[in-house]
């Protein structure tokens, strides 16, 4: 019965991550349409933009610490309450000031959707199965990401742009119904041995810790690839191959659903590995390795002449992304204890975050000096094995085999 259950924890984190994508989406799908209604210049469009970013940054630093506070229960229902309030709240914004709030607000409330997401996956489930729940959930990323430009231009046609916003933010408190309905914290007994005070490091502890160093180093370098790919990738299909709005749909599905596949394979390899035997640093890492050398591949793009041959390699690296992301918060919960668990992936999420703020003007810098994606894939093709060395450096996993109360 616990192991049903836990899994419709897990069904229940899977849709606030497709929630959580979507109400990202719907600002950049109706860009342009909202750039002639209110005559917004690029710099305009971009002010807005930076708004969401510098608070999701900044949101990180503290999501962490407020989930660990508070809880997953009350935490959780208090971001979802914040970003679906902020989301729908874009409906009333008329100025590049009201609409910049309305994303600062948004970002702040989904800054604690991943910590809130991986800690509650620490809490209910055992570590042979925590990188598979962690793949599933983290596919409603990818899940929004596709539905988003489906959904969204046809409400916004039907029902004025207001209502796009107004949908994304009521589908939060419908998700916050059944989570107030259907989730409770683990049993005092689940936890006793992981929530002694003694055992949550303090932020000092943190960061001088050699473990966090290389979580953050790894989501620092690979974290802006991702950005990248969706930040960029109808922009490169367009000049490369020239697709257009009525083009990209089934490219875009086609890669988007190969990642979701890659981030519950990837989970699911790791869980693999632990069944039958092999360490919890050998699963994790192994299957990080993996995942790295699935991205490799990208650095053909730049000469490839197939457009089907792009969208595989493209896909493969999109998967190889969702695999690494599986295992990565993961491993958190992995050598950090579950009282902790939220502030960790808070501030390792923070480095990702400023790795995207830097590497997007990098990305525009080169393209508008070269002309080409040749250095930037050849970044990405090798980001993910340098991340996969900082790991192997300086974050150890306990080598012991789980005992029999992880099984």
């Amino acid at each position: 019965m616990k192991e049903n259950y836990r899994w419709t924890i897990c069904g229940l984190l899977f849709f606030a991550m497709t929630i959580n994508f979507i109400d990202r989406q719907v600002l950049s799908i109706l860009a342009p349409h909202l750039q002639s209604v209110f005559n917004w210049s690029e710099a305009e469009y971009g002010y807005i933009v930076t708004a969401f970013q510098v608070a999701y940054a900044l949101g990180l630093l503290f999501a962490g610490m407020f989930i660990d506070r508070f809880g997953v229960r009350i935490g959780y229902s208090v971001a979802m309450a914040v970003w679906s309030l902020s989301a729908a709240g874009h409906a009333l914004a008329s100025a590049v000031m009201s609409f910049a709030s309305a994303r600062f607000c948004l970002a702040l409330g989904e800054s604690a959707n991943f910590p809130a997401a991986v800690k509650t996956v620490a809490e209910w489930f055992p570590k042979k199965e925590r990188a598979l729940a962690t793949g599933v959930f983290n596919a409603g990323s990818t899940v929004g990401v596709i539905i988003s430009p489906i959904l969204i231009p046809w409400l916004a046609v039907s029902f004025g742009w207001q209502s796009a916003f107004v949908f994304a933010g009521a589908l939060g408190f419908v998700w916050l119904f059944f989570w107030l309905l259907l989730y409770r914290t683990p049993e005092k007994r689940d936890l006793e041995k992981d929530v002694r005070s003694e055992d949550k490091p303090s932020w000092k502890q943190l960061l001088r810790d050699r473990r966090t160093f290389g979580i953050c180093i790894g989501r620092f370098v690979t974290d802006p690839i991702w950005w990248f790919f969706l930040f960029w990738l109808p922009k490169y299909l367009h000049e490369q191959f020239g697709l257009d709005l009525q083009s990209f749909g089934i490219p875009l599905i086609i890669i988007y659903l190969m990642s979701s596949l890659g981030g519950i394979g990837g989970g699911w390899l790791s869980s693999f590995f632990i069944r039958r035997g092999k360490s919890i640093d050998f699963a994790r890492k192994t299957t990080i390795l993996i995942a790295a050398l699935m991205v490799v591949p990208v650095i053909t793009l730049a000469w490839l002449p197939s457009l089907v041959g792009a969208i595989l390699f493209i896909g493969l690296a999109t998967a190889g992304h969702q695999a690494w992301g599986a295992n990565i918060y993961t491993v958190v919960s992995d050598v950090y204890p579950k009282s902790a668990v939220g502030s960790v992936v808070g501030l390792t999420s923070f480095a990702g975050a400023v790795g995207g703020v830097l590497f997007s003007p990098l990305v525009g810098w080169i393209l508008q000096l070269t002309g080409s994606y040749i250095i930037i894939f050849v970044i990405a093709s090798v980001a993910y094995l340098a991340a996969w060395l900082a790991l192997k450096i300086f974050t150890p996993i306990s080598s012991s085999k789980l005992d029999k109360n992880e099984i």
